[in-house]
């Protein structure tokens, strides 16, 4: 069955320079949505759009209905803000997906991109997470926006070091006014701070287009879409391909091609999506953000008036989760990078905001709102800390129906583990060229060994646990010992194991 995908782009910056990080409408958050269904419901979506279209046909703008019709300062509380029609509006748009709907949504940090490039060469080690560093570094420069910090990023690698120790060491300084709250910030600027040697600035800095198509790639691969066709909304000069394109087409991607959004209305229904919910996710980095010149150092909540919602409003809120969250759910669905803090404190505004049934409900202990919505969003926060600690790579398991799956060295790994064959060793020394090592359901190790025509998979000895624990606690903090020659000895009563 062949699948029609539409993609659309907000907050996008072609260029990321000085001027393009310190100026006033900028904000960190790029996003990208991409759209689809099956062929044969492509008329149907087609339908519900153009009636969509024509009935706020007032609202169109050079023949095109898109999410500029939604200004940034009708938003700036959240769909609070939003007037009577602007509900109705949204809510129309909303209803127009179902569950024949694909959704694929796609946030990344243009400041994370610019210290990733500073910092490549460094690497997680079982010593240092560097995925942590550059996170805490991020974190810092997004939050506090430090100006001599930022314009440092482009003058030379030692004022850029030496603006950003002096910050950080001032913002220790000063978070110990508040120890409680702030003392996991200060352990990770301390951290920071060790592993700040040699840097060198890369001599440009422009963004990369690829991440957004590596995780759809994944999205795909995870559905079992074999069969598609992406369609890009035109950027650039007419006859050139578009940086955008290249970059799908480098990652992968089959049957790519631009177009003009008028031409096409899921262009324009990409562009809708992802354009709401960019400003949304704007308004709500302001709302959470402090200010650089905050006399002290506290918490800060979201005001009262994200929460004083009617029930139409409140009923955008579930209707955006259940697009989110719920159709065609996917570990894939939502992509990002390390630093995504502004997309998981959206998803947990809408999660904290679809438990409620009607407006009434937040009535009943309207002050203490903003301080469970904080809640919700800060346990959302250290759930995503805890899985980017995790270095072990997530894979979409296929054949399921066959009682097994292909591991990403292409072994049968059977759902079942007492199906796993058992690696047989002779007395003596076995020299075997191990691919990766694991642990299986009930603590049972599992080795990778090359082999042809395909390579196997086998049940290690249960002497080897601690073993093969160890190798994957190494590789979960980046420290990834395979492929390499393993050596194993059968003795009397004991099996060793030595990495040559």
């Amino acid at each position: 069955m062949q699948y029609c995908f539409y993609y659309d782009e907000s907050e996008h910056s072609r260029v990321i320079n000085l001027s393009t990080v310190t100026g006033e409408t900028y904000y960190d958050g790029f996003l990208a949505a991409i759209i689809g269904w099956r062929s044969d419901h492509e008329t149907a979506f087609e339908q519900r759009y153009h009636a969509f279209e024509e009935k706020y046909a007032d609202r169109k703008k050079k023949g095109e209905l898109k999410s500029g019709t939604i200004k940034p300062k009708q938003l700036v509380h959240g769909f609070a803000s939003l007037n009577e029609a602007n509900v109705k509006l949204l809510g129309d748009f909303f209803s127009i997906f179902d569950e024949n709907s694909y959704i694929y949504l796609f946030c990344a940090s243009k400041i994370e991109y610019v210290i990733t490039q500073i910092f490549k060469g460094y690497r997680n080690s079982v010593f240092f997470d560097m995925d942590a560093a550059r996170y805490s570094i991020v974190k810092a420069i997004v939050t506090y926006r430090p100006t001599e910090v930022i314009e440092s990023l482009y003058k030379s690698p030692a004022e850029f070091v030496a603006a950003l120790m002096t910050f950080l060491t001032n913002r220790i300084s000063r978070n110990k006014e508040n120890r409680e709250l702030k003392a996991q910030e200060n352990t990770a600027f301390e951290a920071v701070l060790y592993v700040l040697n040699n840097v060198d600035v890369p001599q440009s800095l422009a963004w990369d287009y690829h991440l957004q198509f590596v995780g759809f790639g994944n999205f795909l691969s995870s559905k079992g879409i074999l069969d598609y066709s992406v369609l890009l909304d035109k950027e650039g000069e007419a006859g050139a391909e578009s940086k955008t394109l290249i970059a799908a087409k480098e990652a992968s991607l089959k049957n790519c091609e631009e177009a003009d959004s008028i031409d096409h209305f899921g262009i324009r229904m990409a562009d809708m999506l992802v354009g709401i919910i960019g400003k949304l996710m704007k308004s709500l980095y302001h709302s959470l953000t402090p200010t650089q010149d905050s006399p002290r150092i506290a918490k800060t909540l979201l005001s009262k008036e994200w929460f004083r919602l009617t029930d139409g409003q409140l009923q955008l809120y579930k209707q955006l989760f259940h697009i989110v969250f719920e159709i065609n759910n996917d570990w894939y669905k939502v992509y990002a990078g390390n630093y995504s803090d502004d997309l998981v404190s959206f998803l947990g505004l809408l999660d904290f905001m679809n438990h409620f049934n009607s407006a009434k409900d937040i009535e009943q202990d309207f002050d203490m709102q903003p301080e469970y919505c904080n809640s919700c969003i800060c346990q959302r926060l250290e759930t995503h800390f805890e899985q980017m600690k995790n270095k072990l790579p997530v894979e979409p398991v296929k054949d399921q129906e066959k009682g097994f799956f292909r591991n990403r060295r292409g072994a049968k790994v059977y759902h079942d583990v007492d199906r796993q064959p058992i690696l047989e060793l002779t007395k003596g020394k076995n020299a075997f060229v191990v691919l990766s090592v694991g642990i299986a359901k009930g603590g049972i190790p599992l080795v990778t060994v090359e082999a042809s025509p395909e390579n196997l998979c086998y049940r290690l000895p249960v002497q080897l646990n601690e073993w093969a624990m160890t190798l994957v606690s190494m590789a979960n903090t980046g420290e990834d010992l395979f492929p390499a020659e393993v050596i194993f000895t059968k003795a009397e009563n004991r099996i060793y194991a030595d990495i040559i």
